[in-house]
């Protein structure tokens, strides 16, 4: 784990394309960020996000939830590697299996997500798709805390999109994602700044000093 003087550790669990990961790759590489992408975490060998980790030299454990008995000795094995990493916070973007007390217990605090909606409206896969087809005028991005439940966790951050009449889930996915790509690094940056703070289901964004 990180002391007072060095970079938070990450590690960052997907399972497609990586645009978040990317995004997030890309901030943590100023200077003044607090953090660092220690490791990838990955359960589909072919996703792109693959090669994105492998250009920037990070490393990636790839693993195959079928050669495993349960969800749950799968993730036993992947909460081994991350003590063994020396992970301060776990990042779920773009991971598409739901994951167990195994290890939302031993990270509870310590594992974020973000989701294409304003939880706890549309929560699931297709919350960009749930938005248009109920008709709202706003949706937007939630990076939140994650617990057991989908997509239920305390929320961190919240940043809202407008819907236009004319979108597609194509147009409005564009939208959502750009937010996604500012908004997760900077949660990020401020829960490694120690400007987090979780109470309950409260969860209080310190300015700064």
């Amino acid at each position: 784990m990180a002391d007072a003087n060095s970079p938070h550790r990450i590690a960052v669990f997907a399972s497609g394309n990586g645009g978040n990961f990317q995004a997030l790759a890309e901030a943590v590489r100023e200077e003044t960020f607090p953090a660092e992408i220690a490791l990838l975490v990955c359960d589909k060998p072919a996703a792109k996000v693959v090669q994105r980790a492998e250009s920037l030299g990070i490393q990636t454990y790839l693993f195959d939830p079928k050669s495993y008995a349960s969800r749950e000795a799968c993730e036993e094995e992947i909460v081994g590697l991350l003590q063994r990493e020396g992970i301060d916070l776990i990042v779920l973007a773009g991971y598409m299996r739901i994951i167990t007390d195994v290890l939302v217990k031993p990270y509870y605090g310590r594992i974020i997500n973000v989701h294409p909606a304003l939880l706890p409206a549309f929560p699931g896969v297709r919350g960009i798709r749930q938005a248009l087809e109920y008709g709202v005028k706003l949706t937007g991005v939630t990076v939140h805390f994650v617990d057991g439940g989908m997509d239920t966790g305390p929320v961190i951050m919240q940043q809202a999109v407008e819907i236009r009449d004319d979108d597609t889930e194509e147009t409005l996915g564009e939208r959502i994602h750009a937010v996604e790509h500012e908004l997760l690094p900077l949660a990020v940056r401020r829960i490694a700044e120690g400007r987090v703070v979780l109470d309950g289901r409260k969860v209080t964004v310190r300015s700064g000093e």
